[in-house]
């Protein structure tokens, strides 16, 4: 069995790079600080990476997906991390008891499902009356209308909205968070951050936002039985990144690509300059035909196989 599996966009998996791993890997990392010490469930676990990530703060994670395949990929893959279980279940019908988990953690499951109201009254039903559920969709308006594209393998995308009247009608409880990826210049004390201040350049007017003014691509609910359950998240923002920072290295290699590119189009511009000039000489009757022949053989001589 291999180590890894194709990514057909239904899910994501661990070898995909840049700004997807970031997405993905942020939020587990995010719910991996309120799972510290908890019995956690991973409900639509895919790959079962981030389910690897809840296991390394949570008691025990148990993890859970409908594609037999990937169940086995995750518990062979994953097999080393001895308080994680896989287990091939229907999120709208799980195989474990009421109150059973201090957390359930549910990334990008929503909208592969019409069944949205049974899938929170049965998260809400292995939760402890104490427990809280942590979980993601895309916000529709930014993911697929502002760019005008579509998810084949979505079946049902929400507003905000409907984000909010959805997790209402289970929980008393629930704040929101936007995730998006974002381009920013740092700088920091190196003896320790405590604030974070966000100076924003728009139509050459120097902002300075309370929050984040971007729309966010993903929305994460929290969701508890009352308020003082709730994670704290009040007025606060999350950074992530890799230590190889794979996502500038990208960016770093695909100005250098570019830049090499150029060089190489200035040149053909060079030649096809060079031959516009020879071909005004042929039509002017100034060079006879066979003059072309001792000429330095061009790219476009080249590419057509003249010699």
């Amino acid at each position: 069995m291999s180590d890894s599996l194709e990514f057909t966009g239904e899910r994501f998996t661990p070898e995909c790079v840049r700004e997807i791993w970031y997405e993905h890997f942020h939020r587990y990392a995010l719910a991996a600080h309120w799972c510290d010490g908890m019995r956690v469930l991973d409900a639509a676990c895919g790959e079962g990476y981030g389910s690897a990530v809840l296991a390394k703060t949570a008691t025990t994670v148990e993890a859970v997906d409908i594609a037999a395949d990937v169940v086995e990929h995750a518990s062979k893959r994953y097999e080393q991390i001895e308080n994680l279980n896989y287990h091939v279940a229907d999120c709208i019908s799980l195989p474990f008891a009421d109150n059973d988990f201090d957390r359930v953690v549910s990334f990008e499951t929503l909208e592969h499902l019409a069944e949205q109201d049974a899938l929170l009254a049965e998260f809400r039903r292995v939760l402890k009356p104490e427990g809280v559920l942590i979980l993601s969709s895309p916000d529709k308006a930014v993911y697929s209308d502002l760019p005008g594209t579509s998810n084949h393998f979505h079946v049902k995308e929400l507003y905000r909205d409907e984000l909010e009247a959805l997790v209402s009608r289970h929980f008393d409880a629930w704040s929101l968070l936007g995730q998006k990826l974002a381009f920013h210049s740092m700088i920091w004390s190196l003896d320790g951050v405590k604030n974070i201040s966000l100076d924003q350049l728009s139509d050459e007017n120097l902002l300075s936002p309370q929050g984040v003014a971007q729309s966010p691509m993903y929305l994460i609910a929290l969701c508890a039985a009352e308020k003082s359950l709730l994670p704290d998240s009040d007025q606060q923002l999350w950074l992530f990144d890799d230590q190889e920072e794979s996502v500038y290295q990208h960016y770093q290699g695909e100005i250098q690509r570019n830049m090499a590119a150029g060089g190489i189009i200035a040149e053909l511009e060079k030649e096809i300059e060079a031959l516009k000039v020879q071909v005004g000489k042929v039509q002017a009757g100034k060079v006879q035909a066979g003059e072309l022949s001792s000429q330095e053989t061009s790219w476009w001589q080249r590419l057509f196989g003249r010699r």
